[in-house]
């Protein structure tokens, strides 16, 4: 697995998602990949304010979020420089609520098909399991 560094937030690291680079939306949440390789991936989130819903806990698409783009890193090792992938569906159970620290989420390609891929993202926080999510991403020919 590769280390995604400590300088940059976001997975801009991770190659040429976005043109120009970069993953605007993980910037703005504050969400890190900080290692991926080809069938695994590790991200974090320090919650912060902003990440809060009504109740004061952590709103469920911010562990969402980590889960969709532990998964992405995850699978993204795996492709061709001319595949490129996207979210098909995505299921979470969350098991305990989050009021504040830094989530973990690490993710495994379970099963990498010609053209789809299951993913198992776990979410921690503390070492203690809060929410984990099952997806499947659809792999195709990237277009211009």
């Amino acid at each position: 697995m590769r280390s995604a560094g400590a300088s940059g937030t976001g997975a801009s690291n991770m190659g040429d998602a976005v043109p120009g680079g970069g993953f605007p939306f993980l910037d703005h949440i504050g969400l890190v990949v900080r290692e991926y390789g080809p069938g695994d991936s590790v991200c974090a989130l320090t919650i912060a304010p902003m990440h809060m819903n009504s109740t004061g806990r952590v709103h469920g698409a911010v562990l969402f979020a980590l889960a969709d783009t532990g998964m992405g890193a995850a699978l993204a090792p795996t492709l061709a420089r001319d595949q490129a992938c996207a979210t098909v569906e995505l299921k979470i159970n969350y098991f305990k609520p989050v009021r504040a620290g830094e989530l973990a989420c690490t993710t495994q390609v379970v099963n990498r098909g010609r053209t789809l891929a299951n993913m198992e993202s776990s979410i921690y926080l503390d070492q203690v399991l809060v929410a984990r999510a099952n997806g499947t991403f659809a792999i195709f020919a990237r277009t211009a």
